[in-house]
């Protein structure tokens, strides 16, 4: 697995081609990057493209030490460099194409490292590493795909269980504003009720009595005048 993270290296020089300050530059910076000491190899990389910006091994390098820093955006464009100074030579070419689909792999930027390694594998069909590390980005990119679906459902169900809710409460709160409305029976105990119930009934019984009596009193008064 460890060698999907690896990238390309091309430390070799030939002393004809560069001057010699430029020479001792990159030859320092390789040195420096063998002994990991990257942060110092990137500084030896810099000045040697101070001589010549257009160096395919300063900027191939330098973009190589930026990566094992982190810095894969700056690394990228090093590399996009260098490939760009080798048109005509593929497996350079290949080479940067390969450490700049790394660079996105890193940054889980799956979809474009997987362009990066198809350009590589234009420029040398027969790098097998960059056939292996192509598989590995499309396969971690469908698993990024789900993941996202998931989350998506996930957050969708969310929304709508809350939405759910809120129906719910304000149904319950409905319900409850018109139970305030409507008017309250008075609630009284067993004992209150009879006792209302025995007073009703002797009211009527008085006046019952009160009429019974009425009653008797004009019977005697028309017995009395008939009399007369």
């Amino acid at each position: 697995m460890k060698r999907i993270f690896s990238i390309t290296t091309l430390c070799f020089l030939t002393f004809a081609v560069f001057a010699q300050k430029e020479y001792e530059k990159i030859a320092e910076g390789n040195k420096l990057y063998k002994q990991n000491k990257f942060a110092e190899a990137e500084v030896a990389y810099l000045k040697a493209l101070d001589l010549n910006n257009k160096s395919f091994e300063a900027n191939f390098n330098l973009g190589n030490t930026l990566y094992k820093q982190g810095k894969f955006d700056e690394a990228m464009e090093h590399f996009n460099v260098a490939g760009s100074l080798q048109q005509k030579d593929n497996k350079k070419m290949a080479s940067a194409y390969h450490n700049i689909g790394n660079s996105f792999l890193n940054k889980k930027e799956y979809g474009k490292s997987m362009e990066a390694y198809k350009n590589a594998l234009k420029a040398n069909p027969k790098d097998n590493e960059t056939r292996y590390n192509y598989a590995y980005a499309n396969a971690m990119l469908k698993k990024q795909e789900q993941q996202q679906q998931q989350q998506q459902n996930g957050d969708n169900n969310q929304n709508e269980k809350q939405e759910n809710q809120q129906q719910q409460q304000q149904q319950q709160d409905q319900q409850d504003q018109q139970q305030q409305q409507q008017p309250q029976e008075p609630k009284i105990s067993k004992e209150n009720a009879q006792q209302m119930l025995d007073a009703v009934m002797q009211d009527e019984k008085k006046t019952q009595e009160k009429a019974k009596q009425k009653e008797m009193e004009q019977q005697k008064r028309y017995r009395a005048e008939k009399d007369w």
